[in-house]
């Protein structure tokens, strides 16, 4: 830890090498503005904190109004490892905690150099942090939104270049966790609606109840198996629930009718792509990789398929694997018609389909998703 200090006209201490330090503050800034999550433009701060100061972990708390607590949305370095601090890692710190409260006053960062000192640090000492600093993180109404925490794991004071850097990086990047914070919740509340969507096509076509979560879940947990990255799972959630958008378009005669489609029908049923995608289209927050799902997934691997009669890789990755899901889930659903296909009928049946319908080198990674339990693999947070 560097703890040279130049002393301003007024009084104030800042680092003596300023360059470094501005290039420091301006590389955090950069990082936060460039993170498309909260969790990642927040972790490089919390990084250099661990680096440059006593602290052997640092952490970033945010509100859950839901819950009433402030869960970890970002960690490093070192923390406790009693079982208090497992619970607060699982379940966050109750809003009622003294420390919280004091943030909602205060207009500063906090520094403790011994919590079994201080009031407002009642029940640190029990998780194991021995000396702590928070830094209030503001909404753009000013209420409390969050905090930067660091902490050491035997009593310290807290130095005035420590609290100075403290200070600086959490207040710069305090103002850009909260505009990713406010991003996030933003993005939340579109899922919430492209959901509540496909949900109330469900409540008009009375066949397929569960089945837009459903498919959703299977096709974010197979992305996540094939590696693809959390922007890339968010897309292919937001266009699964749109799928059969266009279905609205559909007439109930059609729509609803109990027995097999004469051509002419089909034609009209076909036409539920084209309608999905104009209605989708008019969202103008979709992704390129949500209209793929949409536009896509009736296409087949050999060309056979609709709207477009894409052939192999033509068709969009997104298409050729939200398809697998789009059958699976169909297949192993009860229909007014039939009942549902045991899961060692359908996984014979996108065997047979494989190269015609569906992409080769994608069914054999479905099939062996589909044969591990849910909870047994790891879940996306949408599931």
């Amino acid at each position: 830890m560097d703890t040279s200090l130049t002393l301003l006209s007024g009084g104030t201490e800042i680092p003596a090498d300023r360059d470094a330090a501005a290039r420091d503050l301006l590389g955090l800034t950069a990082a936060a503005l460039a993170s498309p999550d909260l969790a990642g433009g927040v972790t490089p701060t919390l990084e250099k904190l661990v680096r440059d100061t006593a602290a052997v972990g640092s952490a970033y708390f945010q509100t859950d109004t839901r819950a009433l607590t402030y869960r970890v949305r970002a960690a490093t370095g070192e923390m406790p490892q009693t079982d208090g601090m497992q619970a607060v890692a699982a379940h966050g710190l109750p809003a009622d905690t003294p420390l919280m409260r004091a943030l909602e006053r205060a207009q500063a960062p906090l520094f403790f150099d011994d919590t079994r000192r201080s009031p407002e640090t009642q029940g640190f000492p029990e998780l194991g942090v021995a000396s702590v600093a928070a830094a209030p993180v503001r909404d753009a109404d000013g209420r409390l939104l969050g905090a930067f925490l660091m902490h050491t794991f035997e009593p310290h004071v807290w130095q005035t270049q420590e609290a100075t850097l403290f200070s600086m990086v959490c207040g710069t990047v305090a103002a850009l966790a909260g505009r990713l914070a406010a991003e996030e919740e933003a993005r939340a509340a579109r899922e919430a609606a492209l959901r509540a969507l496909g949900l109330a096509l469900e409540a008009r076509d009375r066949e397929t109840q569960g089945h837009t979560d459903r498919v959703t879940g299977l096709a974010t947990r197979f992305a996540r198996r094939l590696g693809w990255t959390d922007a890339a799972c968010e897309t292919l959630r937001w266009g699964a629930y749109l799928h059969d958008i266009g279905k609205i378009a559909v007439p109930d005669a059609v729509l609803l009718k109990p027995g097999r489609l004469d051509p002419e029908e089909w034609t009209v049923m076909r036409s539920h792509v084209h309608a999905g995608v104009r209605f989708a289209q008019a969202l103008n927050f979709l992704p390129p990789g949500a209209l793929a799902v949409i536009q896509d997934h009736h296409e087949r691997w050999d060309g056979s398929g609709y709207p477009r009669s894409l052939a192999g890789e033509q068709i969009s990755l997104q298409g050729r694997l939200f398809a697998l899901c789009d059958v699976y889930d169909a297949l192993t659903s009860d229909r007014p018609y039939r009942a549902a296909w045991t899961h060692e009928q359908t996984t014979r049946e996108l065997r047979s389909l494989s190269g015609i319908h569906f992409d080769p080198g994608l069914v054999e990674a479905f099939i062996a998703l589909t044969e591990t339990r849910p909870d047994s693999s790891p879940r996306d947070p949408q599931d």
